[in-house]
């Protein structure tokens, strides 16, 4: 992918995240969503501090529930931590744009590896002769 592709904003706004302490209390953040990243800043005004979280990272978008006011999910890692996340409940919401901008990806990848896989097999004429020699 090329540097201008990955840098691409596909969602841009304001995300509550439920914190890791004991108490749990919902902490609206900053979020600005990318063809490869979701950036999650604590202030809207100081986008230097932030948290990144790379698509490749991220396993699945679960637990979707929606309530009167709000939409509840989950993101879950590739290391099996969950992160909880809440946004209101509009037409566009957090969950569906994170979740296609995951499902592009990982297919982007699974393009990107085959045919990284498919010139490692051209390369090598031994692999070629051996099709060649089962085919009737």
């Amino acid at each position: 992918m090329s540097a201008e592709e990955s840098s691409q904003v596909l969602k841009e706004g304001e995300l509550e995240k439920r914190s890791d302490n004991l108490l749990q209390f919902w902490k609206r953040k900053t979020c600005v969503l990318t063809s490869d990243s979701l950036n999650i800043y604590a202030d809207t005004q100081k986008r230097s501090k932030g948290k990144e979280l790379k698509l490749q990272s991220i396993k699945k978008v679960d637990c979707v529930e929606r309530t009167g006011k709000f939409v509840y999910f989950t993101i879950v890692t590739t290391d099996n931590k969950e992160i909880d996340f809440r946004c209101p409940g509009e037409e566009k919401c957090w969950n569906a744009v994170i979740t296609m901008a995951l499902i592009e990806y990982q297919n982007k990848k699974a393009i990107q590896d085959f045919k990284t896989r498919q010139d490692g097999e051209s390369a090598s004429p031994g692999q070629q002769e051996r099709r060649m020699a089962r085919a009737p």
